[in-house]
């Protein structure tokens, strides 16, 4: 009777300890996530993770001119972005050298080209260069941290033109990431003029799964990280499209006004959507987008010229001691393509939040 009842007591208690475990482990995996921030000034780079693993990195390298993030990642690990010229990836365009990860700068800034630079695979002799001055902020969190950084626009002669002040917040909720940057541009103690160019602004290089299907000769990435060029493009998997707030499709989006903006396809079997907000505080929202099939999507708030075929120009001016600021959002969804209303909702809460 001892043996038996001492029997009973031994199930009752490993039954205890597999539904205490199996509780454990549905609170764990129902988790918000933790995002944390590694920084290495060697390297020149801050990390965001996101529950220990890699979401983006902020990087300032001398070879690249202007502060990126690089890679973008989605949920499920998948880089959205391209590798080239930082780490190559079979299948890969090589073309523009200088779009690279995400990045925000513009291609005539009282005449100086910040948005090509590095085009010819060095500094150009008439670019300019975003520095990277500091990381003043760097603050982890439950699903959502905070970095603020400083960085300056420099002339070829070595003289600022810009005081540049950024707030990245880097947001994780289930299958979808989000970063969210708030730029403010100071002008120094003369005036700077944007000079009308389709060359801007808030920019993305994706990865070639991502791009529209297209036919023209190209030089790609081969098996051994060497440019091989084809006569015939090949499109397998390659899915990418465009699709605007305001309903246009393809490639037909570039030039073209929207509050925001979706790049949608499949990498392998993840379905990813990808989506630049606009904010309303913005000039000239709802922006132009200087948005290709070969892979650059970008927001271009200055560039309203090129856009209507000269019907209308801009040439916005920060005056000296003046500031103008930029915000936009990131939605990357892992798993599905997102609709119009899910978009809309992030776009909202996007106005909203800022």
């Amino acid at each position: 009777m001892k043996v038996k009842l001492a029997s009973i007591i031994i199930f009752t208690l490993i039954i205890a300890l597999s539904d205490s475990s199996t509780a454990q482990n549905r609170i764990q995996n129902n988790k918000s996530p933790v995002i944390k921030f590694v920084k290495n000034e060697a390297k020149k780079k801050v990390d965001v993770l996101i529950d220990g693993k890699l979401f983006s990195s902020y990087w300032w390298p001398d070879t690249v001119y202007k502060p990126i993030l690089y890679p973008l990642l989605s949920a499920a690990g998948t880089p959205v972005t391209r590798g080239f010229p930082i780490k190559a990836r079979e299948g890969e365009r090589r073309d523009h050298i200088h779009q690279v990860g995400n990045w925000l700068n513009y291609g005539n800034v009282n005449g100086i080209d910040f948005w090509g630079n590095g085009s010819e695979g060095k500094r150009n002799v008439k670019g300019g260069q975003i520095k990277h001055i500091s990381i003043e902020k760097l603050s982890g969190g439950i699903g959502e941290g905070t970095m603020l950084t400083t960085a300056g626009w420099i002339a070829p002669d070595g003289n600022q033109l810009i005081a540049e002040r950024t707030e990245l917040h880097f947001i994780a909720k289930g299958s979808t990431r989000i970063i969210d940057r708030i730029t403010t541009l100071t002008a120094g103690a003369l005036p700077v003029i944007m000079k009308d160019t389709k060359e801007g602004s808030f920019g993305i290089r994706v990865a070639r799964q991502l791009e529209l299907p297209s036919k023209e000769v190209v030089t790609l990435t081969d098996a051994n990280g060497q440019p091989t060029t084809l006569k015939k493009m090949s499109n397998e998997g390659v899915t990418g499209n465009y699709r605007s707030s305001e309903g246009v499709t393809g490639e037909a989006v570039w030039g073209k006004r929207a509050k925001w903006m979706d790049l949608y396809g499949n990498i392998g079997e993840e379905k990813i959507s990808m989506v630049i907000c606009d904010h309303p505080e913005n000039l000239t929202y709802p922006t132009y987008w200087h948005a290709r099939g070969y892979g650059l999507f970008a927001a271009n708030p200055f560039g309203v010229k090129d856009f209507t075929n000269g019907k209308e120009e801009l040439n916005y001016t920060i005056p000296a001691g003046g500031s103008l600021t930029l915000k936009y959002r990131i939605v990357i969804s892992s798993g599905s393509h997102l609709s119009d209303a899910e978009i809309n909702a992030f776009a909202d809460n996007f106005a909203s939040k800022y």
